[in-house]
C-alpha cells in the first residue's frame, strides 16, 4: 500500500482541513507531517465551525488514527489548548491521537526569539505568525533542539533549561523583555505534562508498518508550496518542506511509497504576511473577493491579499509536487463577478515567460492576463456538475487544459457538505 498525499498550490489558505475531512473515510490513518501551530485548517459541520493547528484534520470522524510526525513542531501551551477545544465536542483524543517522539518543542523562548527577530527587521519584516516555528526549526538543524522523545528522560528539565538558558542570552542581546517568561513557563510544563498522556510512537516504524499491512495512509501538508523554504518566493516562506517530497522527511516514508498527491488550489489567490504576490488585486475588486470569501487568516486572524489566479505558479507546484489530482476551493466566491481574470504569463526581465522565476522579489513579475466571462449562479445550490453555468465549466476546462491535471473535485462551500465530487474513484 502506497501512502496518499494532500497538499496546497499556493501561498496556504487554499481550504485543506476540509478537503481532508471529506476523504477522510477513505483512509485508516491521516498524518500532518511539517509545520506546526503556524498552521490554521479550518472545517465546518453540522453549523459549528473548528480550527486545528497542529492535529491532523481527520480527528473528527470516528475510528481513524491521527499522527503528528517527525516533521511537525509542537507547542504544548497551543496544544493542549487545542485538545481542549476538541474534548468539547466528545472526541477521544486519547485513542484517536498519536505523536511522534522525533517532533521537536516550541519553547517560549523560541517564540520570544521570533517576536524579537521580526521586531529587528523592521520593515523587511517576513510576516511571521510570531508561534517560534522558525526558531525552532534553526535549533532543530542546529542540533540544539528538544524532541517530544525527550519528555520521557529524567533529564529532561536539566535538558530544558540549557537551551532556555542559551536562548535567554540572545534575547538578552537583542534587549527584547523577557518578563513574561516565569509565567509562560508555568503554562508550558502544564502542556508538557499533558503530553505525556498521548501516546508517544516510533512514527517511521508505525507507518510503515501500517502500511505494508494494507492500511490507507493520508499525508496531511500544512501551509501551501509557495512557501517552501527550498522553492518558494524566499525569503518570504516557512521554515520547513511543504511540497510533497517533506512527505518523505517529515513521515520517514519512502518515495516509492507514495502514491495519488491532491494539489488543492482556490478558484482565485490569497497571500497573507510579506511578500511577492504577482496578481494581487488593490482595488474594489480584490476588497469584494476578501469580503466574500471571508479572507481573514485561520490561525493570526489578519486579512489575507487577494488576487486573480496564477497559472505560472501554479504550473510550478504541481510540477514540484507532481500532483495527480487538482481540487479546487472557493469557487463559490467568485459567482457574481462579471469577468473573472487568470495570469497566463509574466513579463519578466524584458521577457515574456510562462514559468515561476528565481526572483520575483526583486525583478518583479508583471502579470499577463487572460480573460473570462463570470457566472452569476450560486454554486452551492447545485448537485450536479452538469447543471453547472458554462461560463464556469469553460474556466475549469481552461485549467486542466493549461496545468494537464484533472480537477477531481470543487468545492462550494466551507461546509464538507458543499462539495462536488467529479471522480467517484478518489473517495473509494
Amino acid at each position: 500500500m502506497k501512502a496518499d498525499v494532500l497538499l496546497g498550490l499556493q501561498w496556504g489558505d487554499e481550504g485543506k482541513g476540509k478537503v481532508v475531512d471529506v476523504l477522510t473515510p477513505k483512509y485508516d490513518i491521516i498524518a500532518r507531517f511539517q509545520g506546526g501551530p503556524n498552521a490554521g485548517h479550518t472545517l465546518e459541520f453540522e453549523g459549528i465551525k473548528h480550527v486545528l493547528h497542529t492535529i491532523p484534520s481527520g480527528i473528527f470522524r470516528s475510528n481513524k488514527q491521527n499522527v503528528v510526525g517527525n516533521g511537525v513542531v509542537i507547542d504544548p501551551i497551543i496544544f493542549k489548548k487545542e485538545i481542549d477545544a476538541l474534548q468539547v465536542h466528545q472526541v477521544d483524543v486519547h485513542a484517536a491521537l498519536k505523536l511522534s517522539r522525533k517532533a521537536h518543542l516550541i519553547l517560549p523562548t523560541h517564540r520570544m526569539l521570533d517576536a524579537a527577530s521580526e521586531q529587528a527587521k523592521g520593515t523587511k519584516k517576513i510576516g511571521s505568525t510570531l508561534k517560534g516555528i522558525g526558531p525552532t526549526y534553526m535549533d532543530k538543524t542546529g542540533r540544539n533542539g528538544l524532541r517530544i522523545g525527550d519528555t520521557e528522560n529524567d533529564n529532561f528539565k536539566t535538558l530544558y533549561e540549557q537551551l532556555r538558558n542559551k536562548h535567554y542570552e540572545m534575547l538578552k542581546k537583542m534587549e527584547f523583555d523577557t518578563s513574561e517568561l516565569p509565567k509562560m513557563e508555568k503554562e508550558w510544563f502544564n502542556g508538557i505534562d499533558f503530553i505525556k498522556t498521548i501516546q508517544l510512537i516510533d512514527s517511521e516504524h508505525y507507518i510503515n508498518n501500517s502500511l505494508n499491512a494494507g492500511q490507507r495512509v493520508l499525508a496531511e501538508g500544512a501551509q501551501g508550496s509557495m512557501l517552501d523554504i527550498d522553492f518558494g518566493s524566499y525569503p518570504y516562506v516557512t521554515s520547513s518542506n511543504t511540497i510533497c517530497a517533506g512527505s518523505c522527511t517529515g513521515l520517514g516514508v519512502p518515495p516509492s511509497k507514495i502514491g495519488d498527491v491532491f494539489g488543492i488550489f482556490k478558484a482565485y489567490c490569497t497571500r497573507v504576511g510579506s511578500g511577492p504576490f504577482p496578481t494581487e488585486l488593490f482595488n474594489d475588486t480584490g476588497k469584494e473577493i476578501a469580503k466574500i470569501g471571508n479572507e481573514f487568516g485561520a490561525t493570526t486572524g489578519r486579512p489575507r491579499r487577494c488576487g486573480w489566479l496564477d497559472i505560472p505558479a501554479l504550473k510550478y507546484a504541481v510540477m514540484l509536487n507532481g500532483v495527480t489530482h487538482l481540487i479546487m476551493t472557493k469557487a463559490d466566491v467568485l459567482s457574481g463577478f462579471k469577468e473573472i481574470q487568470v495570469c497566463t504569463h509574466y513579463k519578466y526581465r524584458g521577457e515574456v515567460i510562462d514559468f515561476f522565476p528565481y526572483d520575483i522579489q526583486n525583478f518583479g513579475a508583471e502579470p499577463i492576463f487572460k480573460k473570462f466571462k463570470g457566472w452569476g449562479e450560486d454554486l452551492r445550490t447545485l448537485k450536479s456538475y452538469e447543471d453547472f453555468p458554462e461560463s464556469f465549466k469553460i474556466y475549469v476546462s481552461f485549467l486542466e487544459k493549461e496545468l494537464g491535471v484533472p480537477i477531481t473535485m470543487i468545492s462550494t462551500g466551507p461546509d464538507r457538505k458543499d462539495t462536488l465530487v467529479r471522480d467517484e474513484a478518489i473517495l473509494n
